[in-house]
């Protein structure tokens, strides 16, 4: 029977995001992903490569799929809210995504396949260019910047809120203050509101 190559490069793909999410690039081990993947390390270093190369295979991977799928849906500030919503639904049922991004940032000296994710998040930008219309490309750029490391951090640093306030937050309570920041931010950079909506 001819081996299924596709799918053991799926299996390896997805183990090494559990793995990698768990543990970082340095944390990982080839042995772990192998198990994990139920195949034998030895196809990481055939269809991969080395570590790295295999860590970058990853992150272009599960990374370029971050945004997909998101819409900047309505106008003003409440479109930047309904952007943010959907990002925390993307963070909640799949939280591998925050923690390779922020692995990508911690063990990486510049960012995975640039090529293909610039393109997907200049378009997110657009749509908030085009929802806010005082903002020029670059600005919504920056705005984009901002809600997903606010998104991204709060899911991330569960337990900065307790430190801080002294009482652990709900996740909805955190989602609906995630969302009122961001409409707050766009609300902000937005000159054509009057009074934010949160």
């Amino acid at each position: 029977m001819a081996w299924d190559t596709d799918a053991t490069r799926r299996k390896l793909l997805d183990a090494g995001s559990r793995q990698f999410a768990a543990s970082g690039f340095a944390g990982a081990r080839i042995e772990a992903i192998g198990a994990d993947a139920g195949v034998n390390k030895e196809r990481i270093y055939r269809y991969f490569g080395d570590k790295r190369a295999f860590f970058a295979a990853v992150l272009t991977h599960e990374l370029t799929g971050l945004l997909e799928g998101i819409t900047v849906s309505g106008t003003g500030p409440e479109a930047v809210g309904n952007f943010t919503d959907q990002l925390l639904d993307r963070c909640e049922t799949r939280p591998e995504l925050s923690r390779l991004l922020i692995w990508e940032s911690l063990e990486l000296d510049e960012a995975i396949a640039i090529d293909i994710r610039h393109p997907i998040c200049a378009s997110k930008a657009a749509g908030f260019a085009s929802a806010l219309p005082t903002l020029d490309q670059a600005g919504a750029e920056q705005l984009l910047v901002s809600v997903v490391a606010l998104a991204v951090g709060w899911c991330e640093l569960g337990h900065l809120s307790a430190a801080i306030t002294g009482t652990p937050i709900s996740w909805e309570s955190r989602r609906a203050t995630i969302r009122s920041h961001a409409v707050a931010l766009a609300t902000g950079l937005d000159g054509s509101s009057s009074t934010p909506s949160v």
